[in-house]
């Protein structure tokens, strides 16, 4: 009898840790492409995130320094998509903040195509909301 509590226990416990395995291996990695998780985040995500907020804090003086940062402002949202491709996705808090991030970054741009710097700054916050929302449950 003890032994089969034993047995049971160290099922259950097996099963839980390959659950956990493959739900952190979306996180790193989606099932088929090649880009991880880590090189999504420095090559596109932080390098347009970043170059938005520095861009942000006075308005562009011409018409390329407005397109530059449209730019960034599309490839984020772009980079919302691709965080739900490819299975990459582990859980409601990620889909979530991508979520943030799409809707928030497509504000950020409209109001960069109308050259509306204080609306551009203030929908930004939800860029910065998405990402803090989601490094707060994935980033280790």
């Amino acid at each position: 009898m003890l032994q089969n509590k034993v047995l049971g226990t160290a099922l259950v416990l097996g099963i839980a840790a390959v659950l956990s395995l493959s739900g952190d291996a979306q996180i790193k990695k989606g099932k088929t492409r090649p880009l991880t998780t880590k090189q999504m985040m420095n090559g596109l995500v932080k390098l347009h995130c970043g170059g938005l907020a520095e861009g942000l804090k006075t308005a562009p003086a011409d018409d390329k320094g407005w397109e530059e940062l449209a730019t960034k402002a599309a490839l984020l949202n772009e980079a919302g998509y691709i965080l739900m491709e490819d299975d990459r996705c582990p859980d409601a808090d990620w889909a979530n903040a991508a979520k943030q991030l799409r809707e928030g970054s497509a504000d950020v741009l409209a109001k960069l195509e109308a050259k509306d710097h204080a609306g551009a700054s203030e929908a930004f916050k939800a860029v910065t909301g998405s990402c803090a929302a989601c490094h707060k449950v994935h980033k280790k």
